[in-house]
């Protein structure tokens, strides 16, 4: 059975995927801004982390989780890259039910992790400026290893459940979808049982679980401006505050398109379907595509990294061809 296929009446095992309702006739110019997005977000993000694996001066635990949340972006990308892609380019807008709630798993799995990843950044930035003494005996590279295994346990705690009940839930199919991806609260209202306890059991899981990270970030946050306020020089203050903007910026892209979301899935059902695709985009391509760019503009170790990695390569290209070159005019001398 294939995956997708370009129709318009799908059978009552596949759902429709949409794209933009209503500019389907765009979709061609609309893939270009979108394949531009996708090349960033992979590009970046596998830069991001290429950096930080080779790169000795690297291997410190801020940049550790920042390679963690490299590679959830990764993940969050390469889910949705296909059917995105495909709807756009070959309007490819059928797909099986089982496939449509295997990527719907992985693209709520890869979100939760970011949301535990961003957690793990905030309480690095609460030791580094509120425990600096004890930054370094208690933020080693063993126990960063022990917080990312914390975060993929917590994960299968939480999502095994899931898939185990959603794979006890039959589906209406042949239903017309918001997104050109499947998203939980989208899908839960084509099932045959009553959608609002499927529907709020995910409002549920999705509170417990961003919404307690949430809530730990804010009060990591309060804890560090109060001790950068208790700090006497205006210098350090800025510096201390300077190596938290990037992790605020993950935080807003990440969170804000999130919550818009499914708070417009859930709670206004008169929302207009073109809006919620244009969410629903911005909540998948947003994180993955401004991370590498905040991250490389604003940390410097990060950005003098980047320079001397393709500063390496250009070299590199330069002796190469000029020893190709001197080979070749040896032979030529020779021959003569």
């Amino acid at each position: 059975m294939l995956i997708f296929n370009n129709t318009t009446s799908p059978s009552s095992s596949s759902f429709l995927l949409t794209a933009f309702p209503g500019l389907e006739l765009a979709h061609v110019w609309i893939s270009i801004p979108v394949c531009g997005l996708y090349t960033i977000a992979l590009l970046g993000n596998s830069i991001i982390l290429f950096v930080i694996i080779i790169e000795r001066s690297l291997h410190k635990p801020m940049y550790y989780f920042l390679s963690m949340l490299s590679v959830v972006d990764l993940g969050l990308t390469i889910t949705t890259l296909p059917t995105v892609l495909g709807v756009l380019w070959f309007h490819a807008r059928e797909i099986s039910i089982k496939v449509c709630l295997i990527q719907m798993f992985f693209v709520h799995g890869f979100s939760f992790l970011e949301s535990s990843v961003l957690v793990a950044m905030a309480f690095d930035r609460y030791l580094a400026i509120c425990s600096p003494l004890k930054y370094a005996t208690f933020l080693t590279d063993m126990m960063s290893f022990v917080i990312g295994l914390i975060i993929c346990i917590r994960q299968v705690f939480f999502m095994f459940p899931s898939v185990m009940a959603v794979k006890s839930v039959s589906f209406q199919g042949g239903q017309e979808l918001s997104h050109p991806f499947c998203f939980h609260p989208d899908i839960i209202k084509y099932t045959y049982t009553n959608p609002w306890i499927s529907s709020f059991w995910g409002m549920f899981l999705q509170l417990y679980l961003n919404g307690t990270d949430l809530l730990f970030i804010l009060f990591s946050y309060v804890l560090i401006l109060r001790t950068v306020l208790n700090i006497v020089a205006p210098q350090k203050q800025q510096k201390a505050l300077s190596t938290c903007v990037c992790h605020i910026c993950a935080v807003t892209i990440f969170y804000v398109p999130m919550i818009t979301l499914s708070v417009a899935h859930r709670l206004f059902s008169s929302t207009p379907r073109v809006i919620c695709s244009i969410l629903g985009n911005m909540y998948l391509l947003l994180p993955p595509v401004l991370n590498p760019i905040i991250y490389s503009l604003k940390t410097k170790v990060i950005r003098q990294a980047i320079f001397q990695l393709f500063r390496f390569k250009d070299a590199r290209g330069y002796s190469m061809r000029s020893l190709r070159g001197r080979w070749a005019r040896r032979r030529q001398f020779s021959s003569t």
